[in-house]
């Protein structure tokens, strides 16, 4: 099979500085408003980008559960091979892809644990089997087979039966705290919208627009 044809031009729209806020945190609000609007399927999920103690980066997808002046927020395993990678190097970047929009935007940031009683109080919230499901998984572990992963999840299911499920001491959260936006606009001819944020005074940030 031949990539080398595969393209399409990006017609949906333009981005200039005139109609950017001055908060990339509002332009964000934006922005994901519209996607939401739009329908887009998963539209608060991320790639997460870390690097490990080696030196090797990795990518997976999280969702984003919130935004503050904080940061963006998410919740996983904090055994897993991200929370592991993150001990070692705070620094991160996250990208959403709304590529029906044409759309990008890239946050280059450092994390922070989320305190726990945040935390937990995000964990009550989800679902029952989310919960389940949390206890269940020794996140980037070997696992024999699926069969084994679903035996697992029916025992935990009957060890909590009728209770309230607890967080695991082994699942938190963490705040990317970001020191950089960029929000990219797909163009005609390749010649994409490109603008960046980058941290200036406490509370202003500085916005350049950047060659394609």
């Amino acid at each position: 099979m031949s990539l080398k044809d595969e393209r399409r031009e990006y017609r949906y729209g333009r981005l200039n500085r005139a109609g950017l806020l001055e908060s990339p945190f509002a332009q964000f609000d934006i922005w994901m408003q519209q996607a939401q609007t739009a329908g887009l399927s998963d539209a608060t999920a991320m790639v997460l980008a870390t690097v490990d103690a080696a030196g090797q980066p990795r990518q997976r997808t999280v969702l984003l559960k919130g935004i503050s002046q904080q940061g963006l927020t998410f919740f996983t395993n904090l055994e897993s091979t991200k929370a592991r990678d993150m001990a070692t190097n705070a620094r991160v970047s996250v990208l959403f892809p709304w590529l029906a929009l044409d759309r990008q935007v890239s946050v280059m940031g450092t994390v922070t644990a989320v305190p726990v009683a945040d935390a937990q109080a995000y964990f009550s919230s989800r679902p029952r089997d989310s919960q389940l499901a949390a206890w269940t998984s020794a996140q980037s572990q070997p696992i024999a087979s699926r069969a084994v992963l679903d035996a697992e999840f029916e025992a935990t299911s009957a060890r909590f039966s009728g209770q309230e499920i607890p967080m695991p001491e082994f699942w938190g959260g963490f705040y990317i705290a970001p020191i950089a936006w960029e929000f990219w606009q797909g163009g005609e001819n390749r010649l994409h919208d490109r603008f960046r944020y980058s941290q200036g005074t406490k509370d202003a940030w500085n916005i350049e627009r950047l060659s394609p």
